[in-house]
C-alpha cells in the first residue's frame, strides 16, 4: 500500500537578516560560473573540491579562503549576479528585509574600482521588493586588518555613492584590530548620516565591544557572544537595547563555540538582550537565514514562541521606517495563526 504523502514543511517565520555578508554568499557552482565568464582558473578541481575546502580551524582560516575566491567578482554583473544569487536564497528562507554588508577594499586592492562594486550590487537590490518581495539596505564595511588611512581613503572614495548606503561597518580579523583604529573613519560616517555598526565580541574581548559603543557610537554590535563574560557589559546592552546579530552556525565553524547545543544564545536572550539570528556567510557556513533558526530550534530546544522573538527582534533592530517595522511585526505575529 503506497505511503501517504508527508505534509509540506510549514512556511518560514518572516525575519530580517541584519548581519550578511555578500561575499560569503558565494555558492561553489556561482564562483566556477563566474571564473569561466572571466576567464580565471581556480585551484580546485571541481565543485565539490571546493566545498570540501569550506573546513576552517579559525576565522583567519576562513579569511584566507574567503579572500581567494573573491578573485572571480570582477565587473558589475558579478556583484548583480551574487545579489541576486542570494535574494532568491533568502526569498525562500522567510526573509523580508536584508541589511548587506559589502568589502570593498577586498575589491579595490584588486582593481576593481569601488563604484563598480556599488552600482552592480545597486542593480540587484533596487529592483528586489518586486523580484523578491525583500526589502534591502547596502552597509559598506572597512576591514579592520587594514589600515585606518586606507579605511579613511575608502569612505572618501565612496562619497560619490552615499546615497546608496545606509550605514558603514567594521569585519574582518578581530583580535588585534580594536574599534578605536577607526574611530576617526567612524567620525565621519555618522557626520554625513550614516548609521554605524561594528563587528565585536567575537573572538576579540569584551573590551572591544566597549570601544565600539562609546569610541564608535555604533548602532548594532555584530556578533557580540563574548559580552557574556562582562556582566557590566550585559547590563549596559539590556538597558540601551543595543541589537546583538548573532550568528550561531558560523559561531560553531569558526570555532568560536565548539557545540551548538553550548550556544550562549538562551542565555542572552534571559538576560534582556536584543539578540537577533542570522547567517554571517550562508555558503561558508552551513546555512542561510532560516537554516540557523532551525538550528538553534533542534539544538538549543528553543519553542515556537522563542523563535517568533528572535524575529521580532530582527524587525525591531533593523535600520528600516517605523511603518515598515510595525507592518512586519504584525506578519510575525499572524504567522502560523
Amino acid at each position: 500500500m503506497p505511503s501517504s504523502p508527508s505534509a509540506p514543511a510549514p512556511a518560514p517565520l518572516p525575519k530580517a537578516e541584519l548581519h550578511l555578508h555578500i561575499e560569503g554568499t558565494l555558492e561553489p557552482e556561482l564562483a566556477f560560473a563566474l571564473a569561466r565568464r572571466n576567464g580565471i582558473e581556480l585551484p580546485y578541481a571541481d565543485e565539490d573540491a571546493l566545498r570540501r575546502a569550506y573546513s576552517f580551524a579559525d576565522l583567519q582560516s576562513f579569511l584566507n579562503l574567503y579572500y581567494a575566491l573573491m578573485a572571480v567578482l570582477r565587473t558589475e554583473d558579478d556583484f548583480a549576479d551574487l545579489a541576486h544569487a542570494y535574494l532568491a536564497r533568502a526569498k525562500e528562507q522567510g526573509v523580508r528585509h536584508a541589511e548587506i554588508f559589502f568589502d570593498p577594499q577586498a575589491h579595490t586592492a584588486r582593481g576593481v574600482p569601488i563604484g563598480t562594486v556599488i552600482d552592480g550590487l545597486a542593480r540587484a537590490l533596487d529592483g528586489a521588493e518586486e523580484a523578491y518581495g525583500i526589502s534591502t539596505r547596502l552597509i559598506m564595511c572597512f576591514l579592520r586588518d587594514e589600515s585606518a588611512e586606507s579605511a579613511l581613503a575608502t569612505f572618501e572614495a565612496a562619497r560619490p555613492h552615499l546615497h546608496r548606503l545606509t550605514a558603514v561597518g567594521l569585519d574582518s580579523a578581530e583580535v588585534g584590530h580594536p574599534p578605536s583604529k577607526f574611530r576617526e573613519v567612524f567620525a565621519l560616517a555618522r557626520e554625513a548620516g550614516l548609521k554605524c555598526v561594528a563587528h565585536a565580541g567575537e573572538e576579540g574581548p569584551p573590551a572591544y565591544v566597549w570601544e565600539a559603543l562609546d569610541i564608535l557610537g555604533v548602532d548594532r554590535i555584530d556578533h557580540g557572544v563574548r559580552c557574556m563574560e562582562d556582566e557590566q557589559l550585559v547590563a549596559r546592552l539590556v538597558a540601551d537595547q543595543v541589537p546583538l546579530t548573532v550568528c550561531p552556525l558560523s559561531n560553531v565553524r569558526l570555532r568560536v563555540i565548539d557545540d551548538l547545543a553550548d550556544h550562549p544564545l538562551p542565555a542572552m536572550l534571559d538576560a534582556g538582550l536584543l539578540v537577533t539570528v542570522n547567517s554571517d556567510d550562508p555558503s561558508y557556513f552551513g546555512g542561510y537565514a532560516e537554516d540557523n533558526f532551525r538550528a538553534v530550534r533542534d539544538a538549543l530546544g528553543l519553542d515556537q514562541e522563542i523563535l517568533r522573538t528572535l524575529a521580532r527582534n530582527s524587525f525591531r533592530a533593523a535600520f528600516l521606517d517605523e511603518a515598515a517595522r510595525a507592518r512586519h511585526l504584525r506578519d510575525v505575529d499572524a504567522h502560523g495563526a
